[in-house]
């Protein structure tokens, strides 16, 4: 499991660096932006909905694999609106 986290850690990183650096460089210097929320609010929401999913709406598992709490889980999906897969 180390290697795997190891290996999405440096990738996540590569593609940060080449992405923020491209953002900055395109900014011009009266500008202001909004790096953070974009980076945020774009990688939240899917991280989400595919572990909720991954987990067939097991919050508990899934806030588990997250490593956030239960009652923050909740508030994120009714946030995003995220739909959870309806338990048999």
């Amino acid at each position: 499991m180390q290697n795997v986290s190891h290996k999405t850690r440096s990738f996540l990183e590569n593609w940060l660096d080449l992405t923020v650096k491209d953002y900055v460089k395109h900014m011009r210097k009266d500008q202001d932006g909004d790096l953070y929320g974009l980076i945020i609010g774009g990688v939240e929401k899917p991280l989400l909905d595919i572990v909720i999913k991954e987990t067939n709406g097991n919050q508990t598992q899934a806030a588990n694999i997250l490593g956030i709490n239960r009652n923050t889980l909740r508030k994120k999906i009714k946030e995003y609106k995220i739909q959870c897969p309806k338990k048999n």
